[in-house]
């Protein structure tokens, strides 16, 4: 792990919030000057700490959709079944996160779908496609609840 002092840490807060926040104002809010700052950024971006820069898109704003939860099972556990369940998961666009879990469920996939027609045909083509999925249970998202893509670095580093 990465040695991380209170600035560090700081830089990384408000970027998580305001991703497109300003080199001078990211320096400006966590009291540093604008090249001490820049020089710890590029250390947290090299170091892997960064991993990327988004936009939250508000998709309702933009056309229909359904958020589906799935929880899969794949019909055999072998390490080369996961890592082509995996690899296949990459080829699908509406799957917009998938995790492998320990416990009940081999993989919690969150997909994104124009309606819930689409998510069928979407699943059907998995299930066609021989990718090792034996079971799926599916959970329809009725209401965004919370979204955060802020980690809680306070709680995770004992703050």
């Amino acid at each position: 792990m990465t040695r991380l002092d209170a600035r560090d840490l700081k830089i990384l807060s408000v970027l998580a919030k305001e991703g497109r926040i300003t080199k001078a104002a990211l320096a400006d809010k966590v009291g540093l000057s604008a090249t001490p700052c820049w020089e710890r950024l590029k250390r947290l971006e090299q170091a892997g700490l960064i991993t990327g820069y988004r936009a939250e898109i508000d998709l309702k704003r933009i056309a229909p959709h359904v958020t589906v939860f799935v929880a899969a099972e794949l019909a055999d556990h072998t390490a080369a079944s996961m890592q082509g369940f995996e690899r296949a998961m990459q080829g699908y666009d509406e799957v917009v996160n998938c995790w492998a879990l320990g416990g009940g469920f081999d993989y919690l996939l969150q997909i994104v779908a124009r309606d819930i027609d689409a998510y069928q045909r979407l699943i059907d083509a998995m299930l066609e496609a021989r990718i090792g999925l034996a079971r799926y249970f599916t959970y329809i998202v009725t209401k965004p609840v919370k979204s955060s893509a802020m980690p809680p670095l306070d709680a995770l580093l004992g703050g």
